[in-house]
């Protein structure tokens, strides 16, 4: 009776030791994670290029965990995801981003998808003194409103067109151009100042229209393009009507000389248009092509490499910008050696690195700062090789893979 007493007591108190270790254990797991927060759009009509960016986040996070986890100080930290689905939408961002600081405690944030998300996204992540690196948002508004802890990735979207203007005016420079673009904060940003800069370039710009996002049908625009006896377009706007309008400029057989399109070309499905992509150009935050010399990650033909045999598909721009989020955030922790928010956003406010995505520096003006000061961009453009739709850098001329269709 004693042995059995004995027995039970022994086993008791080997449970009570194994439960009190895991009590014990919890909290130390949870001091060697960190939890970045973000929206997805997993449904909308931003669906394509934001889980494109999302692959880029999710690529860098089993790397990084693969190999250990980030150091900072003695410590190593695994990266965990809290994410929710956007749907597009600016409500579902302000209510989920407040989710996942509140409730998801997560520490970091990257941003959702698009100009306008972002700028909804900075709201909530500024009111809880967040750190987030904004992918995916051009526009400059967000950034020359006083916001302390956002750090642009993309180069801004003055910047877009600009290269666009310069291979145009150097192919045509009496170019009859019209402006068709998306009614949406980002591609009107764009279209503002390319417009401004095409003129004091002594651009002809015979037509200047915008159009609803839920366009599906652009005969009246394309009629209005032919009228103005025009040669050349710039403007589009995303995915699903940037690849709409491509189609339809070619099945109406306008004739047109040049088409610039913003964001659609760059991802690889557009080339799923066949020759309605040919000749297509569209302004490109990154390429697969580019041979920047890393400070730290991998060049960008090994991430491409990786991201190909992961995903089975080539990574585009939004693609190669998620992955870059990750790798400065990374480099950030690294080099202050701490997860605190001021000590990271000093170190992003000091930073000034090349990774496979290029070169990144963010403004300390407090008029605009985190804004991307040092990122450049380059013009690709679809072209035919040996029967096949190949994507080749056109601009500028010290970065191109191809000579200019016009």
């Amino acid at each position: 009776m004693i042995s059995k007493r004995l027995a039970l007591l022994t086993a008791t108190a080997a449970i009570t030791a194994a439960v009190a270790a895991v009590i014990v254990a919890t909290p130390v797991l949870a001091d060697d994670t960190i939890t970045i927060g973000f929206t997805v759009s997993q449904t909308g009509p931003l669906n394509n290029d934001s889980v494109s960016q999302m692959r880029g986040f999710e690529l860098w996070r089993d790397e990084v965990n693969a190999a250990g986890g980030i150091k900072a100080g003695d410590k190593h930290y695994k990266i965990n995801f809290a994410s929710y689905d956007d749907e597009s939408q600016n409500v579902r961002v302000q209510q989920l981003y407040t989710r996942l600081i509140a409730q998801d405690k997560a520490q970091f944030l990257f941003s959702p998808y698009s100009s306008g998300l972002v700028a909804t996204a900075a709201i909530i992540s500024e009111q809880y003194g967040k750190v987030m690196l904004t992918t995916g948002g051009a526009e400059e508004k967000t950034y020359q409103l006083g916001n302390k802890n956002l750090f642009q990735v993309y180069s801004p979207a003055g910047q877009y067109l600009a290269g666009a203007v310069d291979a145009l005016r150097e192919k045509n420079p009496k170019a009859q151009v019209a402006f068709i673009y998306k009614d949406d904060p980002f591609s009107k940003a764009v279209a503002q100042v390319t417009r401004d800069l095409a003129k004091r370039q002594g651009v002809n710009v015979v037509l200047d229209e915008s159009y609803s996002p839920s366009t599906t049908d652009f005969g009246p625009i394309i009629n209005k393009l032919i009228s103005a006896k025009a040669d050349a377009l710039l403007g589009g706007g995303h995915y699903p009507d940037g690849s709409t309008l491509a189609r339809q400029l070619h099945d109406q057989k306008v004739g047109l000389k040049w088409v610039t399109l913003l964001v659609a070309p760059d991802t690889p499905k557009f080339a799923e248009l066949g020759d309605a992509a040919v000749g297509i150009s569209v302004p490109s935050q990154w390429a697969p092509q580019v041979a920047y010399k890393p400070d730290f990650g991998p060049t960008a033909p090994e991430f491409n490499k990786r991201f190909t045999d992961k995903y089975k598909i080539e990574a585009g721009y939004h693609a190669a910008g998620g992955y870059a989020a990750g790798l400065l955030l990374q480099h950030a922790i690294e080099e202050s050696g701490s997860i605190d928010q001021a000590k990271v956003a000093a170190a992003l406010n000091k930073m000034d690195v090349t990774t496979m995505f290029g070169r990144t520096k963010f403004s300390n003006d407090p008029k605009e700062h985190g804004l991307q000061l040092a990122h450049a961009m380059v013009l690709g453009q679809w072209q035919k090789k040996g029967g096949q739709l190949v994507k080749e850098v056109i601009w500028p001329n010290a970065a191109k893979t191809a000579d200019i269709i016009y």
